[in-house]
Formats: structure tokens, sequence, C-alpha cells
């Protein structure tokens, strides 16, 4: 069995960066750039970026049965992934859109009876029931959840984007066991790309670079740089050696990384509703990664 250190450290690091990308994004619409112009800075980046570092490693084959894959994953992955995101978190709040997120593994371990006919021990359904709780139990601590009509469609589009990631998940897997990570990324992310262009282009090319401070660039760059290249590649990293449904199972953890740094930061102060979630989503994490006696998972 391979060591799932590596594995797992690639995971954390990519929720923390996910966990503190609410707030950062949320900041950058709509008043500095529309959600679509966001999308194609990012992916369009990400392309060229995985391409380079593609072009100094050894070249994969990809076989003929695994194209279908890669153009799905491209689409669910990428394209209506991050569309349902940036056009839902600037329509909702962002406490509705982390909420709404808990349903990342419910809907991975979905699809991957369906689809895959994988079957999961006791273990890792408490884990996701202790890990749902903590994590809504946390969010609703920052503030109320809006399911008002003015957050309704915003409310939408982010299930449909915790739809989409979720079947992303599953369908990339079995490659991640093929495929060296690059690899994969630098095809997922040019067909993500072809697919969403025609959508974002148009805004990008309306947005006004001349009112952006530094600080919103700053923004941006965090987006582009370690919430899709960087936490893209750790989390299908991190798939080599682990299952999707456990890959998942760490989303719970974003709003309790992002609560403790803050209060690192000195935003927020430490208060016992804190600890109890924070116990909560770890214990469930837990619970999840445990290895079942039986051979349920990878």
């Amino acid at each position: 069995m391979k060591n799932r250190a590596p594995a797992l450290l690639a995971v954390i690091g990519a929720n923390i960066i996910y966990g503190l990308n609410y707030v950062i994004a949320k900041g950058i619409m709509p008043n500095y750039m529309n959600p679509r112009a966001i999308i194609f800075v990012r992916t369009s980046i990400a392309t060229v970026v995985f391409w380079f570092i593609a072009s100094w490693l050894k070249k994969e084959k990809i076989e003929r049965e695994d194209w279908k894959t890669l153009l799905l994953s491209g689409f669910f992955g990428i394209s209506l992934n991050q569309l349902m995101f940036f056009e839902g978190l600037n329509l909702t709040t962002s406490i509705n859109a982390s909420i709404l997120m808990v349903g990342i593994p419910i809907a991975v371990l979905f699809f991957s009876k369906i689809f895959q006919n994988i079957s999961f021990g006791r273990s890792k359904f408490i884990g996701m029931m202790l890990g749902s709780v903590g994590a809504i139990y946390l969010i609703l601590g920052k503030g109320k959840i809006d399911f008002s009509s003015s957050t309704s469609l915003g409310n939408v589009l982010i299930m449909i984007n915790v739809t989409s990631y979720a079947f992303f998940l599953v369908l990339i897997k079995p490659l991640a066991s093929k495929y060296h990570p690059i690899t994969l990324m630098k095809w997922v992310f040019l067909f993500g790309f072809l697919f969403v262009a025609p959508f974002t282009l148009p805004k990008f090319i309306q947005t006004d670079w001349s009112i952006i401070p530094i600080h919103i660039w700053l923004s941006i760059g965090y987006v582009v740089v370690f919430a899709t290249i960087l936490a893209y590649f750790l989390n299908n990293y991190s798939l080599t050696r682990m299952s999707a449904a456990t890959n998942s199972a760490f989303i719970y953890s974003q709003p309790a990384i992002a609560t403790l740094v803050a209060v690192i930061f000195g935003k927020e102060q430490l208060h016992f509703q804190q600890i109890i979630a924070a116990l909560f989503i770890f214990v469930g994490v837990y619970f999840v990664i445990k290895k079942s006696k039986k051979v349920y998972e990878t």
C-alpha cells in the first residue's frame, strides 16, 4: 500500500487554499471584475502554466478510451464548476456558499456508488455526518444563512457547482492512478478553457483594468496562482493515493481552517462554539480517512 502521508498533506494544503478563497474571491466581484472575466483569467493562465510545466516532463500517451473522461472532466471540473461557483458566489452570501459546499462529500459517495459501484464502510458515513454537523455549526456561528428570494438563484448555481465538482472528483479518480498529475491537468484545463472561453471572453474584454487597486490585484493573483493552479494540482495529486470520497471529506475542514487563520491574525476571537464545531469536523475527517479492515475503498 502506498504511503498516504504526502497525499494527506496535499489535500490539506488544497483545502487551506480553498478555505480562504471564499472571502478573497468575493472581494473581487462585482465592483472590479465580472465573475466570468475572473474565470477567463484563471483558466487561460492555468492552461498555459500546466502546458509549460508538462513540456519539461516526459510525454505520456493518453489511451484512446480515456479521452472521453478527460473531455467530461474538463467540462464538469473546470467550465461548469467554475462558472457556477463564481456566478453563484456573486449572487449569494459567503455563508450560504460555505454551507452548500458541505454537500460535496455526500454527492461524491452517491456518484461513486452509482457510476463505479463502490461500497463504503460504516465509519465513512459516520465521518461524513459528523463533518457535516461540525462544518454547518461553525459556519452558522459567523452569520445567518439567507435563503431569501434575493439569494435563491445564487444558491441554485452553487448547488450545481457542488454537483459538478463532486462528479469531477469521481470521474478523474481512475485516471489519477494512470497518469502524472501534470499530464491530467494540462488536458483537463485545456478542454475546460475551450468550453468556457465563449462565455467568458466578452466579459474579460469589457473589464476596466485601470480601476483595479493593488490589493485587488493581489486577490486576483491568489485566485489564479493558489486557488486554481496549486489547489487543483494538490487535489489531483492526492487522488493518486486516496479515494475521491476521502479527498472530498477534507472540504469539511475549510471553515475550520479559515476560522483558525482569522484567530491567528486577530480578526476573530476563539469561542466555545468554534472549538466544539472543530472537534466534530476533525473527528469526522478521522473516521473518513481511517482504513477499514474490509476492502471497501482505496
